[in-house]
C-alpha cells in the first residue's frame, strides 16, 4: 500500500480522491487551509488533516515523511487580492512551492491539477498561472503527471452556482453536445478524482487531457 499526501484534501475534487485512497487501503494525509472538513462520512476519519498555509512549508513540510505521492488539487476562480489570493499565487505558486518541497522530501511522484482551458469570464491569467505551474515543475526529479480536465461539475462544486453546475451536467450527459466541445467537455467530480488518484498510484503518462482522464477513470 502507499502513503498519499493531497494538498486541499479538503476541497471539492481532493475530497474524492480521499476518499477513493482510503477506500482502497492507503495510508491518506491532507494539508489544506481548512484542515478537516464539514463532511459526515466515515472514510474522513481515516485522514491525517493538517490545517496549515501552503506558504509556510515549516508548518507542513514534516507531513512529507515517507509519503509516495503527492497530488495537488488546490486551485482558485475566483480573486481576493488583498487576502492574497490571486491565480498567480494560488493556481501558479503554490503549485511549484509544493513540488519543490516533495522533491527534497525524496518523494516518487507529483499529481497536478491543471485545467484545459479557462473558464468564460475569467481572467487569462487563470490558466496562465497553471501552464507556468506545469512548466516549472516539469523537469524537476518526480515522476510529473498534470492533469487538465475541462470544467468540473458535482455535488458541492463550491466555485459554480447551482444553476451553472446542473447546465454542465446536463451537457455532458447530451453526447453530440459534450463531443462538440473537445477538451471543453464538462466532467463530473468523480471522474476527475478518480483519474487523479490512479494516476498517484501509477504514474505512467506525463500529460493527460480530457480524452485520458475519462479512459483513466473508467
Amino acid at each position: 500500500m502507499s502513503t498519499l499526501l493531497v494538498v486541499g484534501g479538503s476541497g471539492f475534487i481532493g475530497r474524492d480522491v480521499c476518499r477513493f485512497a482510503v477506500r482502497d487501503g492507503h495510508e491518506v494525509r491532507s494539508v489544506s487551509r481548512s484542515g478537516r472538513p464539514e463532511v459526515d462520512e466515515a472514510w474522513v476519519d481515516s485522514v491525517s488533516w493538517t490545517s496549515a498555509d501552503l506558504f509556510r512549508p515549516n508548518a507542513w513540510r514534516d507531513r512529507l515523511d515517507g509519503v509516495d505521492a503527492v497530488v495537488h488539487s488546490v486551485g482558485t476562480l475566483t480573486e481576493a487580492a488583498t487576502d492574497g489570493v490571486t491565480f498567480e499565487r494560488v493556481n501558479g505558486d503554490a503549485a511549484v512551492l509544493t513540488a519543490l518541497e516533495a522533491e527534497r522530501a525524496g518523494v516518487d511522484a507529483f499529481v497536478f491539477l491543471s485545467a484545459a482551458a479557462k473558464p468564460p469570464g475569467i481572467r487569462n491569467a487563470y490558466l496562465t498561472a497553471k501552464r507556468r505551474a506545469e512548466a516549472s515543475i516539469a523537469d524537476l526529479d518526480l515522476d510529473v503527471v498534470t492533469l487538465r480536465p475541462g470544467p468540473v461539475y458535482g455535488e458541492g462544486q463550491p466555485h459554480l452556482p447551482g444553476v451553472a453546475d446542473r447546465v454542465l451536467r446536463f451537457v455532458a450527459s447530451a453526447r453530440p453536445i459534450a463531443s462538440r466541445l473537445g477538451e471543453a467537455r464538462p466532467l463530473s467530480v468523480d471522474t476527475v478524482a478518480r483519474a487523479t488518484y490512479r494516476a498517484a498510484l501509477d504514474p505512467g503518462e506525463r500529460l493527460l487531457d480530457v480524452s485520458d482522464i475519462r479512459d483513466l477513470a473508467g
